[in-house]
């Protein structure tokens, strides 16, 4: 059977995962084998996602599950993004719940690990959340087909989307495909609101280049788009020093040549 929901469209064979970890060939049919499978929950201020023009000050309740169609080996969250650890199975209607019972909360942010692959569950559980009057906010890489996230707009208020390196071959590297992040920035930019964030790693996306061509392409969609620089620090398969702080302010000051909204972030 053949998965459509991300441009590594795997085709999996019965009882067999795909790329993802977390998509299963079950009877024939492909399935969200984490559906409802939380391995995080919190509540967050929203600047956290980031979003920094969404409701600031607001708190939303943030849910992550396991499983990740990219393999980066700098991954921050990779306990729960390349490997299954325990989980709570929480019921749409359950988290639906919690979101409302949770004080001065907003909604759901889903996050964590990347939410597109439990997209029958991010979609069930934003279904009852519109009903209730509550946001709905996806943070994620951006590895959706173009079919599969025109289905789930409606239910989505709010995107973070990482724009990873403006660079193929980076993303090729990491399990993952450029041009499909930047086709997702700009489809759910049409329907909801959307910050873009790229986490600066030393050698390997941090050319002034690469954040001026990032920047003006953002510019493109709006030159009000929030960008957000974060701070790469040693993780999973990584062990290069943190970034440098001067690094992080001196890429800010690039792309605040082409954007309004530019913010560095975890220093």
């Amino acid at each position: 059977m053949k998965c459509e929901i991300c441009p590594h469209n795997c085709e999996i064979p019965e009882n067999c995962y795909g790329f993802c970890g977390a998509r299963k060939n079950l009877g024939g049919s492909v399935i969200c084998d984490n559906f409802g499978k939380i391995t995080s929950i919190a509540i967050d201020p929203i600047e956290k996602k980031p979003l920094y023009h969404f409701f600031p000050g607001s708190k939303i309740l943030s849910v992550g599950s396991y499983g990740c169609n990219m393999k980066c080996g700098f991954c921050q969250n990779f306990e729960i993004s390349q490997r299954k650890p325990r989980w709570d199975y929480i019921s749409p209607e359950e988290l639906i719940k919690m979101a409302v019972n949770t004080s001065q909360n907003i909604g759901v942010a889903f996050t964590y690990n990347e939410p597109t692959i439990g997209y029958e569950y991010v979609a069930a559980c934003a279904k009852l959340l519109k009903q209730a009057d509550f946001k709905v906010a996806l943070v994620s890489n951006g590895q959706i087909n173009a079919s599969a996230l025109e289905r789930l707009a409606p239910l989505v208020d709010a995107w973070n989307i990482d724009i990873k390196a403006w660079n193929a071959d980076f993303y090729r590297r990491h399990g993952g495909d450029f041009e499909t992040a930047c086709r997702a920035v700009e489809l759910a930019a049409q329907t909801a609101h959307v910050e873009v964030t790229t986490l600066i790693i030393p050698g390997e996306n941090d050319s002034d280049f690469e954040i001026a061509e990032t920047a003006k392409w953002l510019a493109t969609l709006s030159r009000e788009t929030p960008y957000h620089l974060s701070r790469y620090f040693p993780r999973y398969k990584y062990d290069a020093p943190p970034t440098p702080k001067d690094t992080l302010f001196r890429l800010a000051e690039v792309a605040k040549r082409y954007l309004k909204n530019v913010y560095v972030g975890n220093v």
